[in-house]
């Protein structure tokens, strides 16, 4: 009897100091059968053999990192800088069925870089929002050029928008020198500011609309009588992208030679959202698509 009333003293006691904010746990940590799954998750992932050199993957809502692969190291974002890119531009224009021509020096200055196009032509007037899909889908140089342009009169002055608004959210180890991600040795991110960046951009109902974007054809033009069909870089891995519990939501790949194969995608399993970013993949266009297995086997064990 009296051990029973021991007990019962410990466990009032214990209830009293919950009541007045007594901490027995850190108050980030969730209470109940969630956090016991996520730890479980956690190990799993990062136990998880991946060929990306730095990966990060994050609960959206939250910002909770469930798994961090060298997250802080230095990497080449390759074209998931369009990301920032097409984000400035939906933050910058109030008006984006307005037609902008494509100049002809926008394409000369591609020319010898061997940059991914959407399939625009010199002389051609385009609406704005088609420039963002261009760039997003199928990762178009040139609409990258034409919005860094359009919004700061070049694209040296355009990439110090893009750094002004990486430290405002709070991106510390990134430095854009271009719009569209082609290697420069000093334009230079992680995993970790790349997943704050798509994790921001996603609040924005216009960004997100063309980031889950698979398919869209655009307006007619002079050029383009039908419009142009654009495909993301994703279609022939969306049915492999899609998690056994859930739906892919979005995604956009990037590639160089010096940053390997990179990808940040979107997806909702269970009624949770998640963001992965992976970099630095080795292989390129020819090899297996070693971004997007990894992303299909981490996102398997959520």
């Amino acid at each position: 009897m009296k051990r029973k009333r021991i007990c019962l003293l410990i466990i009032i006691f214990a209830i009293g100091l919950w009541a007045k904010g007594g901490e027995w746990f850190p108050k980030d940590i969730p209470f109940g059968d969630d956090v016991f799954k996520e730890v479980s998750d956690l190990r799993q992932v990062s136990d998880q053999k991946i060929y990306s050199d730095a990966a990060v993957l994050a609960e959206q809502k939250s910002g909770r990192i469930l798994m961090n692969k060298q997250g802080n190291k230095k990497i080449y974002p390759a074209s998931l800088t369009k990301i920032m890119t097409v984000l400035l531009a939906v933050e910058s224009v109030s008006n984006d069925e307005k037609e902008i021509l494509m100049n002809q020096d926008i394409f000369q200055s591609l020319a010898q870089s061997h940059a991914s196009v959407a399939g625009f032509l010199p002389g051609e007037r385009v609406k704005i929002k088609d420039l963002y899909y261009g760039a997003m889908l199928p990762s178009g140089a040139e609409c990258c050029l034409r919005l860094a342009n359009y919004l700061a009169g070049s694209e040296e002055k355009f990439a110090l928008l893009m750094n002004q608004k990486a430290r405002e959210i709070g991106m510390k180890h990134t430095n854009f020198v271009n719009s569209t991600g082609l290697h420069d040795p000093k334009h230079v991110s992680t995993a970790e500011d790349l997943e704050i960046l798509l994790r921001y951009a996603l609040k924005n109902p216009r960004f997100r609309k063309v980031f889950e974007t698979m398919q869209y054809r655009t307006e007619p033009t002079q050029k383009h009588p039908e419009g142009l069909l654009l495909q993301s870089t994703l279609t022939d891995y969306k049915d492999q992208l899609k998690p056994t519990n859930g739906s892919f939501l979005g995604g956009k790949t990037g590639y160089t030679k010096e940053a390997g194969l990179c990808l940040a995608s979107w997806v909702n399993i269970r009624g949770k959202r998640y963001i992965l970013v992976t970099a630095g993949a080795r292989g390129d266009h020819q090899t297996r698509p070693f971004h997007v297995l990894d992303a299909e086997s981490i996102y398997q064990e959520l």
